[in-house]
């Protein structure tokens, strides 16, 4: 049961509960019903990834955690492996979101790409651990490597749209190929995430916001 566990565990889905996940909305009450259950699912599953690694963690300690049957976890995914699908989801969904602001116009591209730096650090910025539980599982399953690889690739297409919008502004290098830029975006964030997981310290969210600063001068138009 969920209420058997610490105190910190509760303040981090209460946490979770009060987010405003993109990949949400629009949704029939019938499909976020699906969607709210498997993020439960999803929740419970990384901290325990976090709290035990992701080798030690069976289907049966994320139900318990969840309060559901085991049934009801198959009727959302094949295995423990196929449960980190939906970090994908919510990444996906915060990066479309962006892509939606820029090409609305009503803010500057750099305040745009500098908000999804931190929204993307939001879900691995829970903690050190669950940082390097969610790295160990990319590593040792080929489901989620494949998972996450097509994942980062619609990623990048949306990212590589809001470089070129901030290139028809004036924002944004125009001489960049905004495939490359938005690859670039990925490698800093990404890299930002280990080197943060073996140190812990400072936040996930200074180092990424430091490690905007600079990827923003690289791409920045001259002058």
């Amino acid at each position: 049961m969920v209420t058997s566990h610490k105190p910190e565990f509760t303040q981090l889905l209460e946490h979770f509960a009060s987010e405003d996940l993109p990949h949400l909305k629009g949704m029939g009450r019938r499909e976020r019903r699906a969607a709210e259950t498997r993020l439960r699912l999803f929740r419970c599953a990384i901290h325990l990834f976090a709290e035990r690694g992701f080798p030690n963690v069976t289907v049966e300690d994320i139900t318990e955690a969840a309060d559901v049957g085991k049934g009801t976890f198959f009727n959302y995914f094949e295995s423990k492996d196929h449960v980190l699908g939906v970090m994908a989801e919510i990444q996906l969904g915060k990066v479309r979101e962006a892509l939606e602001r820029a090409t609305a116009g009503k803010r500057s591209i750099q305040s745009i790409l500098r908000r999804l730096f931190e929204r993307v650090a939001e879900e691995p910025g829970r903690s050190p651990q669950l940082a390097r539980a969610l790295i160990t599982s990319f590593l040792a399953s080929q489901f989620v490597r494949q998972h996450l690889d097509r994942n980062m690739c619609e990623g990048r297409v949306m990212a590589a749209e809001i470089i070129a919008i901030g290139q028809k502004r004036g924002e944004i290098d125009p001489t960049l190929k905004k495939e490359q830029a938005a690859l670039l975006l990925q490698q800093c964030f990404m890299g930002s995430l280990l080197l943060w997981s073996l140190r812990g310290e400072p936040s996930l969210q200074s180092t990424v916001d430091a490690t905007f600063q600079y990827f923003w001068r690289a791409i920045a138009a001259p002058g």
